[in-house]
């Protein structure tokens, strides 16, 4: 049986190059990096020049590099300390959001009434910039923007520069939760006004259970996890030496070998999408993830003209063939609810029909892509 990955936007697969780094961390560098000792200097040292490398790729300060546990975690740290530490009352964010994000702000309206307002978004699942400005000029209570930089499910791209601007104008917080972008996408974030961006490695070849919060010098914010005094206060806990060595190892070989392999990832997204065109009549594309320009080059999701009653039956066909993908995004497996993205950019008919996610990277073929439409193709009838 043939065995095919399509499934990158949920987790990459590690690169060689970090495991042997990420191994020879736990074998040689074990120290707890607070100890005084060489051994926890030599962790120290590890660690902080990881922050020095990733700052320096994002044009930022060593400073505002914060490790966490993944993007969650630190969508979670920067949310929550803007309402308790920097006073914000008021949230604008969008429906289509990763949960990490609308369940934090449906919490935080829970338990502290703040108020939570959602920007327009439109069928190819692009924000509305003119009603975000219209949200940014309707109030007078201190304002947090939350808009993820690229969508994990459709692939639409917010023009992060674009809001980081009406936001400075507007006297609001900008945060952006760049879980996707990061490693695929270079970011100047000393020149785009952000405050906030949540990271995890896990999604760009590096390990899973690390990632930063970008943090603007000056901030305010304060720890979530509290503890000890690691990461500049702001994340209590022993560091994990050997993830954030992975991490590291990762991003920086995610960047140096950027153009190259967006380039052949590109043309590995064109190809897929010219043959479930040529070879499944019917085939439709949520979202804008058919536009080069303005949606991701990792991914694209698909709807199948296939009746429901068998739809029930696609992923475990396609798993039995050894093809890996996704019904929406990663954290929505065991759920019965469906996708929230595209509810909110679908019609009722249109979201009966079966939608895939396909994500891929420098480790997929064009023969991998024969394989899955071929199968697609004989499971449909087309």
């Amino acid at each position: 049986m043939n065995r095919v990955y399509f499934d990158s936007a949920a987790t990459t697969q590690l690169r060689e190059e970090v495991i042997v780094r990420m191994i020879e961390v736990m074998k040689n560098d074990y120290g707890n990096p607070s100890s005084t000792h060489s051994y926890g200097r030599t962790s120290k040292a590890i660690i902080e020049n990881a922050r020095k490398t990733i700052a320096s790729y994002l044009n930022v300060t060593a400073a505002e590099i914060i490790f966490t546990s993944g993007g969650t975690e630190a969508d979670n740290l920067i949310i929550n300390s803007c309402v308790r530490d920097l006073e914000v009352k008021r949230i604008i964010t969008s429906p289509i959001e990763h949960h990490a994000i609308l369940h934090t702000v449906e919490q935080l309206h829970k338990d502290f009434n703040i108020e939570i307002v959602f920007v327009k978004i439109n069928a190819s699942g692009f924000v509305d910039y003119g009603h975000l400005e219209t949200l940014l000029q309707d109030s007078t209570k201190k304002t947090l923007v939350s808009l993820m930089h690229i969508n994990n499910e459709i692939g639409s791209m917010l023009d992060i520069e674009r809001v980081a601007t009406l936001c400075k104008e507007h006297h609001a917080l900008f945060h952006s939760d760049t879980v996707q972008s990061i490693g695929h996408y270079p970011l100047d974030l000393g020149k785009i006004p952000v405050n906030f961006t949540a990271v995890a490695g896990h999604k760009f070849h590096g390990p899973k259970g690390v990632g930063f919060a970008f943090v603007r010098k000056n901030s305010g914010l304060h720890a979530l996890i509290h503890g000890g005094e690691q990461e500049r206060g702001l994340r209590a806990g022993t560091e994990s030496v050997h993830n954030i060595a992975g991490l590291e190892t990762a991003f920086q070989l995610a960047y140096d070998h950027l153009e190259k392999e967006k380039a052949y990832v590109t043309d590995l997204k064109r190809y897929f999408i010219e043959q479930l065109v040529k070879n499944i009549p019917g085939v439709v594309f949520n979202g804008s993830c058919t536009d080069m320009e303005n949606s991701t080059y990792t991914l694209i999701s698909v709807r199948l003209p296939i009746a429901q009653e068998k739809a029930l039956l696609l992923l475990f066909q396609l798993d039995l063939k050894g093809i890996a993908c996704s019904k929406g995004s990663a954290c929505q497996s065991g759920s019965d609810k469906g996708s929230h993205v595209l509810q909110a950019i679908l019609s009722e008919e249109e979201i009966k029909k079966p939608s895939i996610r396909f994500s891929f990277s420098a480790f997929n073929t064009k023969e991998e892509i024969d394989y899955v439409v071929g199968v697609l193709k004989e499971f449909i009838g087309a």
